[in-house]
């Protein structure tokens, strides 16, 4: 194969490093693009291209998240990973790790590591490098990388709650989630929701956003089953679609463009987390980004419009 080739081969896991260390597709993808700049300018043939490529693609990423890391410290509210909708790398022996390790809880968590513990992390539990590799990737000893892994797996473990519900069962809890949405059943709504449960948006100072987190079942079931009605008023389409591995949908306005995702954590048979993100620069990649702004305000309009005594809705037959 050419070398452009064998970069494309490699590219969906290229991503799905990048992706795992970075949170942002956008940078991400970026980051790939890097490593093929620096793969096709090297004069050199690398021993192993996917060692070599996935060695770059790690230690940009690492830089890339150091300087990002200042930014989130300024973020307006809560910071969530941009959602990915899927994953372009799938390895059948690997398929429990990656699918754990692409949602937005493990994302988060990877949060409190630092880059390097991040990076050694990944490669060594999700993709499985050796550690050969994994020190030759973040620049340390391999003795230093394991030491990195054990501290790591200590921060990681301490905060995961392991998803024991398998596809089949999240799939079918998701499909009363957004059928009670759709109707409005708040009461259906809270039979679906932990005792703990917790919504939490992501607007970035960019969009409207919750003001703090709402918690438990019963502010959470009442705020989504209400504001799905309005939505509904003003042609807001809801596209159930798997989001980071796990169930979620997307929000479009009435041209199609994208408003907002919602993702969903899924544990012990119930609703644990719902998270949305309506950062405008968090959806681009999804296609069109509509004005959420816009469509609060319709929202705003049909809610007075339907305060109004008839009388004032109505005009008199003598105005018609």
């Amino acid at each position: 194969m050419s070398e452009a080739e064998e970069f494309e081969e490699l590219r969906p896991l290229l991503f799905s490093i990048a992706y795992r260390i970075l949170g942002s597709v956008s940078e991400a993808e970026d980051a790939v693009q890097e490593t093929w700049l620096r793969f096709d300018g090297s004069s050199t043939r690398p021993r192993s291209v996917k060692a070599f490529l996935s060695t770059t693609v790690s230690r940009i990423s690492i830089d890339v998240l150091r300087s990002a890391r200042v930014r989130r410290e300024a973020y307006v509210g809560p910071w969530f990973p941009e959602p990915l909708l899927s994953d372009p790398y799938q390895d059948p022996e690997r398929s429990v790790e990656l699918a754990d390790s692409v949602s937005m809880a493990a994302l988060l968590l990877l949060e409190r590591l630092s880059p390097l513990e991040r990076a050694v992390f990944l490669m060594r539990e999700v993709f499985a490098f050796e550690f050969q590799d994994v020190a030759e990737a973040v620049g340390r000893s391999e003795a230093a990388c394991r030491q990195l892994l054990v501290r790591a797996r200590r921060h990681m473990d301490a905060g995961r709650r392991r998803f024991a519900a398998d596809r089949e069962e999240r799939q079918e809890l998701a499909a009363r989630f957004f059928d009670a949405l759709k109707d409005g059943d708040v009461e259906g709504l809270q039979d679906l929701l932990a005792a703990d449960v917790q919504l939490v948006g992501d607007g970035g100072g960019k969009a409207p956003q919750l003001s703090r987190a709402v918690n438990g079942p019963v502010g959470v079931s009442r705020l989504l089953g209400k504001g799905f009605r309005w939505l509904l008023r003003v042609e807001v389409a809801m596209e159930p679609h798997e989001v980071n591995g796990q169930p979620g949908a997307i929000f479009r306005d009435r041209d199609g463009n994208v408003l907002q995702v919602l993702a969903l954590d899924v544990l012990d048979g119930r609703i644990q987390t719902i998270r949305i993100v309506t950062n405008p620069e968090k959806l681009a990649h999804l296609g069109p980004v509509g004005d959420v702004w816009a469509v609060e305000r319709e929202v705003r309009q049909a809610r007075r419009r339907a305060r109004r005594p008839a009388a004032e809705v109505s005009p008199p037959r003598s105005a018609r």
